[in-house]
């Protein structure tokens, strides 16, 4: 199990393939990507990285999250999150992490906050189909209907779909495809709709239904290997 990453939602536009046809993708940014702390087996009980992603202003920042920062040698981060991982997947602190951790065509699970709608009728957010147009029903066309027994049991249950407020939650749509990834502007392209509005923080794992494809950078695609690999190659080069 590797770590997943923290990116934004720059928004949608579309993706040309070489026979012509467009596909719809989201546009996610990954904004200095760095690890923030480790937790280990011996220390905290489990194993995970922190990363935090963005920056923000050290004077919006707390005294204690400037002190955890610090001791990182990592600017101040606007988004932290946290991913478990094995205990030979553990990422040194510091270390950025860039697009590529991700294959093109891989299958992702991503997570974020869904757009809120505010308060919402059985209609819009249950897609009830509502009372009939006549025989009696007056007014109350798009209402819910009944909610319950009678004397027995007497109440309405937990969890009974009702109108209410629609949106704002915890939303993780699985098994995207990464369509395009680019480690110079840190971006990823992801197949069709990620939850969120534009401007809000999601985290992408891998997928977790289907099998991950073969040469998965381990432990992550990170920025200090793909700058140390053109300089071997140019040493080698002068050598001959």
């Amino acid at each position: 199990m590797r770590s997943g990453v923290i990116a934004k939602k720059l928004g949608m536009t579309r993706l040309f393939l070489e026979d012509g046809q467009q596909i719809p993708v989201t546009v996610l940014q990954m904004e200095n990507l760095q690890v923030v702390a480790q937790r280990t087996g011996e220390k905290d009980g489990y194993t995970a990285v922190q990363l935090g992603a963005g920056v923000a202003k050290a004077k919006r920042t707390s005294a204690a999250m400037r002190g955890h920062f610090a001791a990182a040698k990592v600017e101040p981060k606007r988004k932290i999150a946290e991913f478990r991982v094995s205990a030979d997947n553990l990422i040194g602190v510091g270390e950025e992490i860039v697009a590529s951790h991700y294959l093109v065509g891989q299958k992702v699970d991503i997570a974020g906050t869904s757009i809120g709608k505010g308060f919402a009728g059985a209609m819009k957010r249950w897609n009830f189909k509502g009372l009939r147009a006549t025989h009696g029903v007056s007014i109350s066309h798009r209402s819910h209907g009944s909610t319950g027994q009678c004397q027995e049991p007497g109440k309405v249950f937990k969890g009974k779909k009702m109108a209410g407020h629609m949106g704002a939650a915890r939303i993780t749509t699985q098994n995207l495809e990464v369509m395009r990834t680019d480690d110079d502007r840190g971006l990823i392209l992801i197949k069709g709709a990620v939850p969120g509005s534009k401007g809000g923080w999601v985290t992408i794992k891998d997928s977790v239904k289907k099998k991950a494809p073969d040469g998965l950078p381990m432990p992550a695609a990170l920025r200090s290997a793909a700058v140390a690999a053109p300089a071997e190659t140019t040493e080698g080069g002068s050598e001959e």
